[in-house]
């Protein structure tokens, strides 16, 4: 079950490894819809670390909510789950293969953290990116010359799109 508003959006979920995939997916569109393009990468990677902590640890199953906050100029990200016990950054072994998905999270992220849910079993892993909106493209000048027919020629007219390429501001030069 997905549900959103402007600020905020859950995704309830068993987290397997075909759903973790779709859950990026999720994730990256309404990152799309918020216009924080620029956090897309490190939201996804986060997320899917979280997610394959869940599959991989969570007891007594693989139930979780993912959810996603706008607030403040912060984007934070959380994964719920029904297992209590709370996850542990540790060092990783360079041979190892597994066990950097923490480290990952805490490399990407601003903030991360654990807690144990209030009133219920299970817990919340959660992790804060600063959120900028994806900056758009200048605005170009446009300049038209006009021909002229007669000896009065219309003067040069110059168009500019400023701010919003919807909005054009005409200036016109003697």
């Amino acid at each position: 079950m997905i549900s959103h508003s402007r600020r905020h959006c859950v995704v309830e979920l068993h987290a397997l490894p075909a759903r973790i995939g779709q859950v990026r997916r999720i994730v990256a569109a309404q990152l799309r819809y918020w216009q924080l393009d620029p956090l897309i990468d490190r939201a996804a990677l986060g997320v899917t670390e979280l997610l394959s902590n869940v599959h991989a640890h969570a007891q007594p199953d693989k139930a979780c909510v993912v959810e996603l906050e706008l607030l403040l100029g912060r984007l934070t990200v959380s994964v719920h789950d029904n297992d209590p016990r709370l996850p542990v950054l540790k060092a990783a072994d360079p041979l190892e293969t597994c066990g950097r998905g923490l480290a990952l999270v805490e490399a990407v992220s601003e903030a991360w953290g654990a807690r144990h849910r209030a009133g219920s079993a299970g817990k919340v892993v959660w992790f804060s990116l600063r959120a900028a909106p994806a900056p758009r493209a200048p605005g170009r000048p446009v300049r038209f010359r006009a021909t002229p027919v007669r000896e009065n020629a219309p003067p040069l007219v110059i168009a500019t799109a400023v701010a919003r390429p919807d909005t054009v501001t005409v200036t016109v030069t003697a």
